[in-house]
């Protein structure tokens, strides 16, 4: 970690956030991301406490899926909006390095978990409404939470390498990162040197992930809404039709932002924190509104398990 120089290694980072607020824009801001956070853990603990309260739920793929889905979201806000809010409370209050790059490593493991739940969930309604008679079979409950695991366990693979790679790098000062999380631009902003090489690595890891994870998604919506037009009008096509709508409107809010900021290089600065800000704070928030709480069967189970109705 020493320098080239032989100036003394960076062990804390001071986030910047937002410098151009006043006071009185900082205690706005923090009300409102204080009421996002609230209202995003309200959501989404709701859904999880759904499902493993009711056993029927817990036999069915699409909540088996949307219970770890609204769960891992829990964490995945909270890796940032808490020290976040802090931030806005305390600006100049610096960071640590080692806290810096925990944030960093579960913040990108839990995105890449979100990808791979997302088209986890295209593959269950491709299954079922293109595969109906096989879909017992690979959509089984036991099936089910396998890919559940293999989506937490390479979600938190993906992104060990490139971390580890600037984590190893060397940070002269300034120590300011100008941004609101610990993420690699500014943190390669920072470095004593260039790296190109770890750059590159991580870009294409991060590009891999979101092509692959969006290719296969818009694939089998392709195929499921193919199927479903093959379907007589009715209710049947009016309820594939709202679970695609649904799921696809949290694709393109998640994918959008995600591509804007990590895909297309001129987003930075001010632009790219008002971006970042949309998917670590705004999708987690819509998430349950969109999809999960706009399914039938889930709202009547969250009038079940927390109202006590029958």
């Amino acid at each position: 970690m020493n320098p080239a120089n032989g100036t003394s290694p960076v062990t804390k980072f001071i986030l910047l956030g937002f410098p151009s607020l006043s006071r009185l824009g900082r205690d706005l801001a923090c009300a409102l991301f204080s009421c996002t956070y609230a209202g995003t853990l309200a959501g989404n603990l709701s859904i999880v406490w759904a499902v493993l309260r009711d056993p029927r739920l817990q036999q069915l793929p699409m909540y088996i899926l949307l219970g770890n889905f609204a769960w891992l979201e829990v964490g995945y806000v909270t890796t940032t909006v808490p020290r976040m809010l802090f931030d806005l409370m305390n600006p100049g209050v610096p960071i640590s390095f080692h806290a810096c790059f925990v944030q960093f490593y579960f913040f990108f493991s839990m995105g890449a978990t979100e990808c791979l739940f997302l088209a986890a969930m295209a593959l269950d309604r491709y299954l079922a409404i293109c595969q109906p008679l096989r879909y017992p079979i690979f959509m089984s409950p036991q099936s089910s939470w396998l890919l559940v695991a293999s989506c937490w366990l390479l979600g938190f693979l993906w992104f060990i390498g490139p971390v580890a790679l600037i984590s190893q790098l060397s940070f002269c000062g300034p120590n300011t990162l100008d941004h609101f999380i610990c993420d690699p631009d500014p943190l390669l902003a920072v470095s004593c040197a260039p790296a190109p090489w770890t750059e590159q690595t991580f870009s294409t890891t991060i590009s891999l992930l979101l092509f692959i994870t969006i290719l296969f998604i818009l694939t089998s919506y392709g195929l499921v809404i193919r199927a479903v037009l093959r379907l007589p009008a009715g209710a049947g096509q009016q309820k594939a039709f709202s679970t695609c709508t649904s799921h696809l409107a949290v694709v393109g809010l998640f994918y959008g932002s995600v591509m804007v900021t990590y895909v297309n290089p001129a987003a930075s600065g001010s632009s790219g924190k008002v971006v970042t800000l949309f998917y670590t704070v705004g999708t987690p928030f819509l998430n349950p509104l969109i999809y999960s709480l706009r399914n039938k069967e889930m709202k009547e189970a969250l009038r079940r398990t927390l109202l006590g109705g029958r």
